[in-house]
């Protein structure tokens, strides 16, 4: 972000504040350029900041990882150590445990990376209890607007959700929707003209092949990692056949899968597991897909908004529209006053489940509309879920985001909801 641009308040920074004080190592991944360094260096000024990316400092730290540790911390005075680009260390996470093992302090190392340091899993493990790790997407819509947190899980999860706890949602039509699909969030590159924004996603995405992912593996076909991501950005919010997806890039059927594992560890693609009751055969088990940044979708498949236009493809902002919806909870989930799971649910008999927040005895079931109108025959696979379906032993409340501006009450903890509550305030 340039010194002119505002700087805009990540909702995550509260996560990031009880981390420093409860762990004595957090550690903080997300994709690159989602705004990392900017937050780290906004909440902890005073901290020493060490960059892996520079080649001569990544060689000091591999050759005397705990030496370097030991002289690093000598003169920080309670304030954290900071690593930014720690992926690209082979020995540093070893170095930090047994550091960590002998001072009980709270907050000592703060790292940041586009994929997980702790990926030895003896690691991982002997860290449990004293290290956070937590994720930094792309800005939510809530966020570009300065807007409160979506607190709308919380809501919907309530005893007796209201419609008089929302705050008007902010009136929003069918472009400005289009426009925060095709901006994305990555701070740097939103604001840019469309052509610009676009070259320079595309960009991105070679910059994370040609760098980023050697840092969890070697990759013998960047060509074909790269036809991968155009197909799963085409793909976004569909279920994805790996059979399919290997004869489209001509690569073994195992190299999809751990090529796949590769993008949701760098946070481009993220998997939606299917939720089942344990109560019938007939319930659909693959996961679905959803690309993390609309943007970055929509220039790889070039499209614009001239895209939806009704004389050529408007049913191309369905599945990106569910993709927007699902980052904007996937964004606020660890700031939810409980742990909720995400997952999508289908049945063979063709009833589905856009989105459904698992809350332990309760559930939250949305479907996403990508039109302007909504009627009840938009609820039937809600209320057959919750009435007659396998959530009829919990208390479900069925949402249906849609892109009109009124809110709705169907009966039954059924609303109709605009995409742009996501961003009201709640009085729950």
């Amino acid at each position: 972000m340039s010194d002119t641009d505002p700087y805009l308040p990540r909702h995550l920074i509260s996560e990031l504040e009880d981390a420093i004080e409860s762990a004595r190592v957090v550690n903080l991944i997300g994709p690159r350029q989602a705004g990392k360094t900017t937050l780290v260096r906004d909440l902890f000024g005073q901290g020493h900041f060490v960059t892996l990316d520079d080649t001569a400092v990544l060689a000091a730290i591999e050759a005397d990882p705990e030496g370097q540790l030991t002289s690093l911390t000598e003169d920080l005075d309670g304030t954290p150590l900071i690593f930014d680009d720690a992926q690209r260390s082979r020995n540093l996470a070893l170095a930090i445990k047994r550091m960590v093992d002998s001072n009980r302090r709270k907050g000592q190392f703060v790292l940041t990376g586009s994929s997980n340091v702790f990926t030895n899993m003896d690691v991982a493990d002997s860290l449990a209890g004293r290290m956070r790790t937590l994720k930094l997407w792309p800005l939510s819509a809530a966020e570009i607007k300065t807007a409160p947190l979506n607190r709308l899980m919380d809501w919907a999860m309530q005893s007796t959700p209201s419609l008089a706890q929302i705050a008007i949602p902010e009136p929003v039509g069918r472009r400005g929707y289009i426009d925060l699909i095709l901006s994305g969030g990555f701070p740097e590159t939103r604001a840019l003209p469309l052509r610009s924004r676009q070259r320079q996603y595309r960009d991105y995405v070679d910059a994370v092949v040609d760098r980023d992912v050697a840092d969890i593996m070697p990759v013998r076909k960047p060509d074909a990692l790269r036809v991968l991501i155009d197909q799963m950005a085409t793909r976004t919010a569909q279920e994805s056949n790996t059979s399919e997806l290997a004869r489209l890039t001509r690569l073994q059927r195992v190299t999809v899968e751990q090529y796949l594992d590769v993008l949701i560890r760098l946070s481009m693609v993220t998997r939606l597991g299917a939720w089942t009751s344990g109560e019938g055969k007939r319930e659909v088990k693959q996961p679905k897909f959803h690309f993390v940044d609309t943007g970055i979708a929509c220039a790889l498949r070039r499209i614009t908004d001239a895209t939806f236009a009704i004389g050529n493809s408007p049913q191309a902002l369905g599945g990106l529209l569910e993709s927007f919806v699902l980052g904007e909870l996937q964004r606020a989930l660890p700031m939810q006053d409980a742990d909720y799971r995400l997952y999508h649910w289908r049945h063979a008999d063709q009833r589905e489940i856009d989105i459904l927040i698992d809350g332990g005895s309760r559930l939250v079931n949305i479907e996403i509309k990508s039109s302007a109108s909504v009627s009840g025959a938009d609820f039937k696979h809600l209320k057959w879920f919750a009435t007659d379906g396998p959530g009829r032993s919990r208390t479900c409340t069925g949402i249906v985001f849609y892109l009109g501006q009124e809110m709705l009450t169907f009966g039954n903890r059924t609303f109709a909801l605009p995409v742009s509550s996501l961003w009201s305030s709640i009085d729950a």
